[in-house]
């Protein structure tokens, strides 16, 4: 359906790009950056503007530690229900505070219309191949093992720093860290 979009990246290189959904969100975030500090790993930040805004101090954090800051629109719109050109306007935005043009859909949601706009700006469209669901109910056993068993070379995980999924992602990311450093895996940011 989006044909340019980046879903994985084909290698059988042992690295994963992990990617972090809906902040910078005080404490959370800082709790994350943190584990990553501990496993000298990178990551990739899709942040909102409007979190961004409110939370400079620690978006500034993410990029001084090496991190890769990214689009995820002002306000976290659903692209099903916004026409083109405010969509765009949402995404416009959250681009000058990012200053990159990756850029996740909110919810992963994204008309075919909106998808041609943003390709003719120039984005880098990225969706994922492993979705944790740490924010839904599912548990912090289940969030680890399907997260842990869907992941592969070159997988683009996504994790979300947001109060819904805290306390799956609080127990899930240092034991997925863990696992996948002893498997001798790297994570990366992604390159804009």
């Amino acid at each position: 359906m989006y044909p340019h979009a980046l879903w994985r990246v084909d290698t059988k290189e042992k690295f994963i790009h992990l990617t972090f959904d809906d902040g910078p969100i005080p404490g959370l975030t800082e709790w994350v950056l943190d584990e990553l500090k501990r496993n000298n790993a990178k990551a990739t930040f899709f942040c909102v503007g409007d979190n961004i805004l409110k939370h400079p101090d620690i978006f500034e954090r993410i990029k001084k530690e090496g991190h890769t800051v990214a689009n995820h629109t002002m306000h976290h719109i659903k692209g099903f229900k916004n026409n083109v050109k405010d969509y765009m306007a949402e995404t416009e935005k959250c681009r000058d505070l990012v200053q990159t043009h990756l850029f996740r859909p909110p919810y992963g949601q994204l008309k075919r219309s909106q998808y041609k706009a943003l390709k003719l700006k120039g984005y880098k469209i990225v969706f994922w191949d492993v979705i944790s669901y740490d924010y839904e109910t599912i548990g912090e056993a289940t969030c680890l093992k399907n997260s842990i068993a869907r992941t592969r070379e070159g997988s683009i995980v996504v994790f979300h720093d947001n109060v819904k999924a805290e306390k799956n992602l609080r127990y899930t990311l240092p034991l997925f860290l863990k696992h996948f450093a002893n498997l001798q895996f790297q994570f990366k940011a992604l390159e804009t």
